[in-house]
């Protein structure tokens, strides 16, 4: 394809970095990345066209059917588009095809001869003949940029990054000195603006606005460039926009769990393999889909995900951000992304952070006890009719008074108990647990903190055994029960059920102690 060959060749030179900030300043209007390097292309594909165009003056395409002049300029596709002067002419002396001539050329210092008015069938005798244009010159920059668009502007981006004349904020790329001053007086106005629309998140055109503008005259998208350079520069303001928007936030008014993870999702990693693992155990890794569960590739163009609510998300009031919820919130941008969360059933909304480093989004727990999902609870979330809008729906159906394992810890004791509870929304019935007393729990927690999770492990084997009368307990439900004590991808869990002797395999992703222990 001539297009990707065309970019492969691509080397971007400082006299590019030159013509695209001699563009800035001719336009003075900032850029992004991909405009940037449509423009590059384009550049490039001119300067070339006009070379070419030079190279190929008054050059015939080689046609063995036509008469050449001595003097005359052929151009030979056959050898890269080499073109040569016909230095000489003579009779061909070949009976078998009757009368033609033979022209010489000089290429690449040495004097080849071609065929010239040969009337027998050639396949260059197919070639129009004419004047000659350029191979490349019907090459479009969209085209060029759809072929290789991620290559030529992770290379451009490199270039424009090592430029001591540019700057670049929120995507957008200036040229510095253009770049409006912006002192301390207009960013205290800034913050004020924020505090008065309750931290935010407002446009940069929004705050501008507010404050009455900046600069003398100043064109709005040198105002909005300048601020956001100076914004992203002060601690005190958070770029929380999606791709392609900008929106600031005061981080002084960021929810306390948006600036420090929730405690019962942090995780402390616990080194295991995974090489022993069975066909099953890496299944079930997938079907629970772990946000902290590394290697699930869940790629597909949707708008329509349904997810588990495990107990530290519940608490939390947090949406797992994993391979499949991924696919429907915004990508990580910025380290902080605000949205808006709706409930599907009364389109109430609620204040959400999509938080990729700590893989989360922020914002459901109103949501959860409003409409009192259990653990376990299956949540769906659809993309909204407008960007930044995310909408949150459960499958209810009319509560029920069912029997579920209730964490019912008796000091610092692991106990459960089958107890009935009504319930309105669709559960997984193995991950599914009541939790009643969250202060016991939390001391539960606390006093669990610096025990080994083998030890924690063969202890909820061991109590949640008590509720089945086969004495086993499934994979699944081990593992919500872990992560009420402590955070755990199902990866550790699985490790040391297929390595340690204290457990007995049962089949079907069902566990028991071992004799011995038991």
């Amino acid at each position: 394809m001539i297009a990707a060959q065309w970019a492969k060749n691509l080397v971007i030179s400082s006299s590019d970095i030159d013509a695209i900030t001699n563009h800035l300043l001719e336009k003075e209007t900032p850029m992004t990345t991909r405009e940037l390097a449509l423009f590059l292309i384009e550049h490039r594909l001119q300067q070339e066209r006009i070379t070419l165009e030079d190279r190929f003056k008054n050059a015939r395409l080689y046609n063995p059917a036509e008469a050449y002049a001595v003097g005359e300029r052929v151009l030979f596709p056959r050898f890269n588009y080499a073109t040569a002067e016909v230095v000489g002419l003579r009779e061909g002396q070949n009976p078998s095809y009757g009368p033609f001539s033979v022209m010489q050329v000089v290429l690449d210092g040495e004097t080849r001869e071609f065929a010239a008015q040969f009337t027998p069938e050639h396949t260059l005798s197919n070639n129009p003949g004419g004047l000659a244009t350029s191979p490349e010159k019907d090459l479009q920059p969209a085209e060029i940029l759809e072929a290789s668009g991620i290559d030529i502007m992770g290379r451009l981006m490199e270039a424009l990054r090592a430029s001591k004349e540019l700057k670049q904020v929120a995507g957008y790329w200036f040229p510095k000195d253009l770049v409006l001053d912006i002192d301390l007086g207009v960013l205290h106005l800034a913050e004020a603006v924020l505090d008065m629309n309750n931290g935010g998140p407002l446009t940069t055109e929004a705050i501008i606005e507010q404050i009455g503008g900046i600069g003398h005259n100043a064109a709005l998208a040198l105002q909005v460039f300048s601020l956001n350079l100076a914004l992203s520069q002060d601690k005190r303001f958070d770029e929380v926009g999606p791709a392609g928007k900008i929106l600031w936030f005061l981080k002084r008014m960021e929810p306390a769990a948006v600036q420090t993870v929730p405690v019962w999702l942090q995780y402390r990693p616990i080194e295991f393999s995974d090489d022993l693992f069975t066909d099953d155990m890496l299944d079930i890794e997938t079907e629970l889909d772990d946000e902290l569960t590394e290697d699930i590739d869940f790629s597909a163009n949707i708008s329509r995900v349904t997810t588990k609510i495990i107990y530290p998300h519940r608490r939390a009031g947090t949406i797992p951000l994993n391979a499949k919820t991924r696919i429907i919130f915004p990508n990580a941008r910025t380290p902080r992304i605000s949205v808006t969360l709706v409930d599907d059933s009364d389109g109430e909304r609620y204040n959400g952070w999509v938080v990729h480093e700590h893989r989360f989004v922020y914002g459901a727990l109103e949501y959860y006890s409003k409409h009192r999902l259990p653990v376990g609870a299956l949540l769906t979330i659809r993309r909204g009719d407008k960007e930044g809008k995310f909408v949150m729906s459960y499958r209810a159906h009319k509560a029920r008074t069912e029997y579920i394992p209730i964490f019912a810890p008796s000091r610092d004791t692991i106990a459960f108990e089958n107890k009935r509870r009504s319930i309105g929304a669709e559960y997984d019935p193995l991950l599914v647990l009541g939790v009643d007393d969250l202060e016991a729990i939390d001391a539960l927690a606390k006093n669990f903190q610096n025990k080994s999770l083998l030890t924690i492990m063969r202890t909820l084997i061991q109590e949640l055994s008590k509720l089945s009368p086969q004495g086993t307990v499934h994979f699944i439900t081990l593992y919500s029960a872990v992560n009420v004590l402590r955070r755990c991808p199902p990866g550790p869990i699985l490790a040391i059920l297929q390595a340690n002797a204290d457990f007995e395999d049962m089949g079907n992703s069902y566990w028991r102690l071992a004799s011995n222990e038991r």
